[in-house]
């Protein structure tokens, strides 16, 4: 593993950190009532997935 041999500079450190962004996570509409949720997750205001409801199981749980 190499190491620096050198203290590396405030601006190239920030430089160096300002790739690191991050972006919005991709939500898609429920084909059931249209809320925005997460790909392949069960819709959180109605509870179904791929035609099959979720719901009454979280709610037993």
């Amino acid at each position: 593993m190499a190491l620096p041999k050198y203290k590396m500079s405030r601006a190239n450190t920030h430089m160096r950190r300002a790739a690191w962004k991050t972006s919005a996570a991709a939500t898609v509409a429920c084909p059931n009532c249209g809320a925005q949720t997460l790909p392949h997750m069960a819709c959180p205001s109605c509870g179904q997935f791929r035609g099959r409801t979720y719901r009454a199981a979280l709610k037993n749980a």
